[in-house]
């Protein structure tokens, strides 16, 4: 199945540089924004399945654009910036995207984490994981999300090991369960906790002490 992209950018040449990387082989860009407004219009308007989005544009900002395309449920959002400022990655994290790599990403790095976004799993360059971690798990009171208690066991144990980082594969191996199976628990742990990205239940695993 191809993969609906939309790049979110307000630098024209960088635009135009994803699209040559990226379109293609699986991937088809079926449309730009050059602001959080237009980004937000141009994914109600042309529904991709991942929108490629820039934090630093003017006016509406890629936080704030993610906020709403996750909100209306729309798309995954895959952070793509320059900056790797805590504050960026815990408010890309928060707002519901499902990844955040920097622009010094390769191109295969990128079109990995594309696919691995529209499969509905996650992707976070590797210097920036080992901070959020960090941070977590240094927090002073961690703080347990809503709707943990309705979780059953097998859904911690699940929810553990995305605080892991763990892909579907990795959690049926090591639960001795299905790829598919493993899905299916990550989905309703979502609706229980009423989050909209993996990296959002890696982040309430971590503040709740599960991982």
């Amino acid at each position: 199945m191809t993969i609906r992209l939309l790049i979110a950018d307000d630098h024209a040449a960088i635009r135009a540089g994803l699209r040559a990387m990226l379109d293609g082989d699986g991937i088809e860009v079926v449309g730009e924004a050059a602001d959080g407004a237009s980004a937000i219009r141009n994914t109600r308007a042309l529904r991709p399945d991942v929108v490629l989005m820039d934090i630093r544009m003017p006016g509406v900002d890629g936080i704030e654009a993610t906020r709403a395309i996750v909100g209306e449920r729309l798309a995954h959002v895959l952070v793509l910036t320059t900056f790797d400022l805590d504050e960026d990655v815990f408010g890309a994290v928060r707002a519901g995207a499902a990844g955040y790599l920097l622009k010094s990403s390769g191109g295969e790095q990128l079109r990995g984490a594309v696919q691995a976004v529209a499969r509905g799993q996650g992707a976070l360059a590797p210097e920036v994981t080992r901070r959020v971690l960090a941070q977590l798990a240094g927090a002073p009171e961690p703080a347990a999300a809503a709707g943990l208690d309705e979780l059953t066991a097998r859904e911690r144990e699940v929810l553990r090991g995305l605080g892991r980082g763990l892909s579907n594969a990795e959690l049926a191996a090591e639960l001795s369960i299905s790829e598919a199976t493993a899905k299916t628990h990550v989905s309703r742990i979502l609706a229980k906790l009423d989050a909209s990205s993996r990296m959002q239940l890696a982040v309430i695993a971590r503040e709740a002490g599960l991982a």
